[in-house]
């Protein structure tokens, strides 16, 4: 299909919007493609042109895209300061747990539910899930879903006040990790190496955790692209959106190798063998 601009607000006029209840909490839900289920969370500020690419790749690597609307304006580019309010907003919403609680946002039983119900509809082994930044760690939190069999955790940033933090609660990581050893499943992660909001500290507490279940990527930071939208160049000011605001589309490039290691490992888990 012909590339869409990264620089104009996205229609998103190749998804339908659905609308899905769990716990009595509606919410849209963007949905293209066939086959398997995949959840893709956007990260700060919301489902951008850039993370509407990725939904597409994904789509059009056999699978069923299911872009849930967590904050911000659907398909939009946002300028430095809405970016920011979007962000403010989300912090201190009682959906996220943006700071140290020793527990996951509560928006992740939603989206639990939403896999499972993805699962229902799609069919297939299971449904793979991906988080980015504000969102990252949700797919693991995810795997308390049966459903959940393929988990990426793209630049993981939170809790924002502790680097070496995990925002899940200690019982549930101890039941993912015991799931991962028991059904030979595993977590893929990535981040850059200079990445202030996902350190190397983060990366080896979530190693500490689930050992060689956790399969973690560090990118060079020169590996980044540079030209970024507003919210980014204003208020992240360092390589952090692997598959999204800062890959290059272009063969060999480090960024897109991670993306096309995403989409095998979602093929691998996903398709039935």
């Amino acid at each position: 299909m012909p590339t869409r601009p990264l620089n104009q607000d996205d229609p998103l006029d190749d998804f339908s919007t659905r609308e899905y209840s769990f716990e009595g909490v509606p919410k849209r839900v963007h949905v293209t493609g066939a086959g398997p289920a995949v959840v893709v969370m956007a990260e700060m500020p919301g489902i951008s042109p850039h993370v509407a690419r990725f939904a597409r790749w994904v789509r059009d690597a056999g699978f069923t895209v299911y872009l849930p609307s967590l904050f911000g304006h659907d398909g939009g580019i946002p300028s430095a300061e809405e970016g920011a309010e979007t962000f403010r907003r989300a912090c201190i919403s009682a959906e996220f747990h943006a700071f140290a609680k020793n527990a996951a946002s509560p928006v992740t039983r939603w989206l639990r539910a939403l896999a499972g119900r993805a699962h229902e509809e799609c069919g297939g082994p299971g449904v793979g899930a991906i988080g980015m930044c504000f969102t990252g760690n949700f797919a693991l939190s995810m795997m308390l879903e049966p459903s959940v069999l393929a988990p990426v955790l793209c630049q993981p940033s939170l809790p924002l006040d502790d680097p070496g933090g995990l925002e899940i609660a200690s019982r549930d990581l101890d039941a993912i990790a015991r799931r991962l050893e028991r059904e030979d499943l595993e977590v893929l992660a990535y981040r850059f190496e200079g990445d202030r909001f996902c350190q190397a500290a983060r990366f080896a507490a979530y190693e500490a955790a689930l050992g060689n279940r956790f399969v973690g990527r560090v990118l060079p930071d020169d590996a980044a692209n540079d030209d970024v939208p507003p919210f980014f160049a204003n208020h992240v000011e360092c390589p952090h959106s692997v598959v999204t605001v800062h890959l290059i589309d272009e063969a060999g490039e480090p960024t897109v190798e991670a993306r096309d290691e995403i989409l095998a490992f979602f093929a691998r888990r996903l398709r039935a063998r």
